[in-house]
């Protein structure tokens, strides 16, 4: 296994509580994130260090892109479209309305654009109650998986045909075949087992290789996983509690990762960091219906 010491570049100035979900809008030249506690919703531009900021209603657990240039926004109080322009939202879903004591969580776009997005037990101790939800640009809504701790670490192969997903809490990262047509996921498969030493399985990105590359939240790092379960690649990170990792920038060769602040007041406050890759990440696409083609995700 290799080991990666970065040098890397703190891209924000400020503390965020719970730095989750950082996505790069080619469209843009911006990296999104999130604090899901503050709770708010960033762009931040990386030619002139623009930074814009909305204040979110209620706790943000994750969000996509969409075609019509709205965010789809994971909230405590369900799933929304959020107009950045406007300021506007919209109500889709309330996936959970039925158990309380869940929020949503991760959440990324398919690569024919549709939503995913998982739920979390906020008790602890945590029991199997949480969920992975699909919302189709239709408005429908899927429970396609159940009995989670916390729902985590979804990525889509190059392909589109593998979808990963990871339970954060039950320590396991699992593959799916993935049907680009219907948006259903068969075949289940555990890929790896991560414990809190080699760092407990977080949000995660797939680079143009297929690799699975993992936020190991307990352990400072980054875990670079084969389309077979190896541990490819360990990058050992200067923030003890990295969050999830995406890939950005003009020729997607630089990773972006946000982290969590960790402990007390005053604690490590989380934060952004960016460093060069040398392999570049798989396209992501927006929410909404795509190209009859199929399998070609469109990039943001």
């Amino acid at each position: 296994m290799r080991i990666d010491r970065p040098e890397v570049e703190h891209i924000i100035d400020f503390p965020i509580g719970a730095g989750e979900g950082p996505l790069w809008s080619a469209d843009e030249g911006a990296l999104y994130f999130i604090d899901i506690r503050g709770p708010a919703l960033f762009r931040l531009s990386l030619g002139d260090r623009q930074l814009n900021h909305w204040q979110m209603p209620s706790t943000i657990g994750g969000f996509g892109l969409c075609l019509d240039d709205r965010i789809i926004v994971a909230l405590r109080n369900g799933v929304h479209f959020f107009d950045p322009k406007s300021g506007e939202f919209e109500f889709i879903c309330h996936p959970e309305k039925d158990r309380p004591t869940n929020r949503l969580n991760d959440a990324k776009v398919s690569p024919d654009g549709r939503f995913f997005v998982g739920s979390m037990d906020t008790r602890n101790p945590k029991e199997p109650v949480a969920s992975l939800f699909r919302i189709d640009p239709d408005g429908s809504v899927n429970r396609v998986l159940d009995e989670l701790l916390v729902s985590n670490g979804l990525a889509w192969s190059p392909d589109g045909r593998t979808m990963y997903h990871s339970d954060s809490r039950g320590c396991y990262v699992q593959t799916f075949d993935y049907d680009l047509g219907s948006g259903g996921i068969s075949n289940r498969r555990q890929l790896i087992q991560l414990d809190d030493a080699d760092g407990r399985p977080d949000g995660a990105a797939c680079d143009i290789d297929g690799f699975y590359w993992s936020a190991g939240v307990t352990a400072g790092c980054l875990n670079r996983i084969a389309p077979d379960g190896r541990l490819d690649r360990k990058i050992i990170l200067p923030i003890p509690a990295p969050s999830m990792p995406c890939f950005g920038g003009p020729d997607l060769k630089t990773m972006f990762v946000t982290s969590l602040t960790l402990g007390d007041s005053p604690g490590v406050a989380g934060t952004v960091i960016a460093f060069p890759v040398d392999v570049p990440g798989a396209p992501i696409a927006k929410f909404g219906l795509q190209s009859s083609r199929g399998p070609e995700p469109q990039a943001v």
